[in-house]
This record gives C-alpha cells, structure tokens and sequence, in this order.
C-alpha cells in the first residue's frame, strides 16, 4: 500500500471512529471482552522528545485505560534506548504518561540479550554510557570489562586526546582477563577511545597488550544492540544513533584488516528476535490479568521508518512464514542478523507457541517522519525509499519501510486501533 493511500484509510477509520463510547453499557460490554490484539509503543518521537512528553501520549493511555487506570489491553514499551536499566525506563514513562509502568513492560535494545546464556560466563567487554557494567549483570552476564577499565588497564592504547596521554612510560600491565567477546550497547561518549579499543580487541583476539602477528579471523563475537542511525529528541533535525557508530566500526575494521566486522547477534528494531520477545511479553500480560483470549494481533507505534516500520513488517513475514526457522526476509549477508532463531532458547519455546497472526506497522509523524500537509508528496516518497538508513546486514526492500497505516500521533493510533478491533 502506498504511503499517501496508508494515510488516507487511516484517516477514514479515525473518521468512522467518531468519539470514544461513554456510559455503563459500553463498559459493561468491553469488561466482558477480553482483548485478542496488544499495541508495542515505541518512546522517541512517540511518546516522548527528549525529556518532554508528546501531548498526545496522555490522552492515548487514557483511552487504554478503565476508570481505575487500569490498562485495558497488554502493552509493551519497545524501545532501542539502552543506556539505562529496565526499572529506570519504567520509572521515566511512569512519569511522562501519568500512569504505572512496570519493568517487565519495557524492552529495551538490549533486553533479549537475557537469552544469550552461552556467553554469560565468558569475559566480555561492555561498551556505550550510563552504567553499562550493571546493566550487563543484570542480563545475566558474570564476568564484564569496561571501556574505561581497559583504557586504565593499558594506557598506551588511547591516544587521540593528547591530554590523556601518558607522561611516562606505564609498567607493563599483568593479570587482566583475556576478554572473549564484546557487547556494544549503545553510543559512548569519547567515540575515538572506544573505536580504537573495540578494534584493538579484535585484532589482538582479546589480548590488547600483546603484539598480535595476524589478525584473527574469524574474530572474536560481537553482540550489537540499537541499528538507529537516528533518533530524534528536542532538537529540530534527528542526531547520530547506536547505527552511525557501527558504521564508524565497521569502516575502520574493513580498512584496517580488508575483511567485515561479522556480528553474532543485532538486537533491538528492526530484529525478529526482539519483536519475538515482545511477543512473549505481550502475553505474559494477558495472562497475569486473567484474559482468556489468544493474542491474535499486535500494533507496532512508531516513528522511525527505518527500525519501527521496517521492524514490524519483517516481524509480520516470521507470523506468516509457514516454516519459521527460515524467514531471513529483509536479510542479507550473514543469517544471524535477525538475531538468532528464537526457538532455540528455552525462555521463550516455553508456553509460548505463537497465537499472534500479523503486526500490523502504525508510522505517526511526531518524531523522525513527518510530513507539513498531511500526505507525503511523491517526491517525499522517492526520498523515503531512496536513501536507506537501515543497518548494513539488512538488505532494502521498500515494502519493509512502508506503514500499514500513517497518523498524526500515538493517540489516533490507538483510536485507530480500537476502530479496527470494534473496540471504543
């Protein structure tokens, strides 16, 4: 479907919606009606911009709410932020919407990393900002060596900010870990130091104070969590994301060594494995509240056509692939960066063979997409689909990028939403 014909039968059901049903009956009758769909919000440029709240998020999580502030469907935060923990999230969107959430509504970019066990007890190094040593222990991760604790550790390393710079010569540095992976969380903040040691790591095969003679290859794993290249908060123009610096990396490695950087995993939009995980929320919550009734549908809100859209339209070939273990749709290059095939962790075979049938992408235009008129120009169109911001592992199908419907914000998707399931 086209963007501009998305846009207008979107608008023809929020027309058909009229204004939200009032009075007992209608309550009676939803109380009755255990929900059968579930919604997957994203944050940025959805419910928030920076710190401030969208206006319209308060109203939309009224409408998803009884007169107890209950909420009347399941709902997952999905978000690929992960500079902070899950509880901190929660408290972040407790605040903006006016209402409780609890963590385990919130997915963060690196949330799926809980299933990764098989790399939970080696050493790896944790890069990005905020407390990423906790973070990582909190997915299950025993053994984690920082950027800055690598830097201390071998300060012959980091070079480029001559302040920084030794003035004498270090003792040789003994007894630190050979590190035996790397998981990149999110942007740093001096991106020159954790470009050098990332890639230090790799080319030493986790021993960056020897003099290695070849580089390893292939080398050690990496896990990479948020594709964005980017986001958007108050400033009028969308900034660098997780993505840019994975391009930065990317680069180098090629450059240096002639060969690419291979990831193990890429977690977060537009991965499967994240949308699966949120699936698996999403029902966790039906059943804590007692609904009955399968989860046939989810909507996926969001505001990124190239993680949010792109992300929930390749989740919706895995629902109808009829054999699951080979959808790569979308994918080029190296199988896995999808995300490994999530039947292969017991978390998520464990009750939770798949009811949900379709995910149905919402693209609302408070955040990285917007349009002045209402409906995107052709030339707006060829733009959108001519330049692709998605990660380099994800090949370009148009089709990926375009919504199954286009809204102004998050609350007319919800009211859209309830229009298409007969709710009010």
């Amino acid at each position: 479907m086209a963007l501009c014909g998305c846009l207008r039968a979107g608008r023809a059901l929020l027309r058909a919606a009229g204004p939200p049903a009032r009075g007992v009956c209608a309550a009676a009758r939803l109380a009755l009606q255990p929900p059968a769909f579930g919604f997957l919000f994203d944050v940025d440029g959805v419910l928030v911009r920076g710190s401030q709240p969208v206006p319209a998020a308060r109203r939309a999580f009224q409408r998803l709410a009884d007169g107890s502030g209950r909420l009347r469907v399941p709902v997952v935060f999905l978000t690929n932020a992960g500079n902070c923990l899950r509880s901190e999230k929660a408290q972040e969107l407790t605040r903006a919407l006016g209402m409780q959430v609890s963590p385990e509504q919130v997915i963060l970019s690196h949330s799926p990393l809980q299933l990764f066990s098989q790399f939970h007890q080696k050493c790896m190094l944790v890069a990005g900002q905020g407390p990423v040593e906790e973070i990582a222990h909190s997915l299950g991760f025993k053994h984690v060596v920082t950027i800055e604790a690598l830097r201390k550790a071998y300060p012959l390393l980091d070079m480029v900010d001559q302040s920084r710079r030794p003035k004498e010569l270090p003792p040789p540095t003994t007894g630190f870990p050979t590190i035996e992976g790397v998981i990149l969380f999110g942007e740093p903040v001096r991106w020159e130091t954790s470009l050098q040691l990332i890639t230090d790591v790799l080319l030493s095969n986790g021993n960056p104070g020897a003099e290695p003679q070849d580089a390893p290859y292939p080398h050690l794993p990496v896990l990479a969590c948020n594709m964005d290249l980017l986001w958007m908060a108050e400033a009028k123009m969308p900034r660098f994301g997780h993505g840019t610096f994975l391009l930065c990396l990317e680069n180098i490695y090629k450059k240096v060594t002639g060969r690419e950087l291979k990831y193990e995993a890429l977690i977060g939009k537009p991965s499967t494995v994240t949308y699966r995980y949120a699936e698996y929320l999403i029902k966790q919550q039906a059943e804590k509240q007692g609904w009955k009734a399968p989860i046939r549908r989810l909507y996926a809100v969001g505001d990124n056509p190239m993680s949010d859209v792109y992300g929930a339209n390749l989740y919706n070939n895995y629902l109808k692939s009829a054999q699951q273990n080979q959808v790569q749709a979308g994918v080029k290059r190296n199988p896995q960066a999808a995300g490994p095939q999530t039947e292969d962790y017991l978390e998520l075979r464990k009750d939770c063979n798949s009811s949900v049938e379709s995910c149905d992408s919402i693209l609302v235009c408070t955040g990285v997409y917007r349009h002045n008129d209402g409906v995107p120009s052709k030339t707006e169109q060829c733009t959108t689909k001519a330049v692709f911001h998605g990660h380099r592992d994800f090949c370009f199908d148009p089709s990926l990028v375009e919504a199954s419907y286009i809204v102004q914000d998050v609350n007319d998707a919800v009211q859209l939403a309830f229009k298409k399931e007969n709710w009010s």
